[in-house]
């Protein structure tokens, strides 16, 4: 799966969970200042984005503070798909 492919589905996850987002959000943008995202919603967007891609994450990959953008959990996703 390449890096459109992962984003593309990402997107869908990160509508599904934030009910907020309504359009195609920016890979680049700060998730916490443009999507309002907190520790508890960025769980839930891993825990929905281990079901849709089929892949774990660590404890450690748990942290908000690993997460600037979507983008930097979209190349998180990419490596274990690798």
């Amino acid at each position: 799966m390449d890096k459109v492919q992962i984003e593309k589905k990402l997107n869908e996850v990160i509508q599904a969970e934030l009910p907020d987002v309504e359009e195609d959000v920016n890979m680049n943008a700060s998730i916490t200042q443009e999507y309002g995202v907190n520790s508890v919603s960025l769980i839930r967007l891993i825990v929905a984005a281990e079901e849709k891609f089929d892949i774990s994450f660590t404890d450690y990959e748990l942290a908000l503070s690993e997460y600037d953008t979507f983008g930097d959990l979209a190349a998180v996703i990419e490596k274990k798909l690798a």
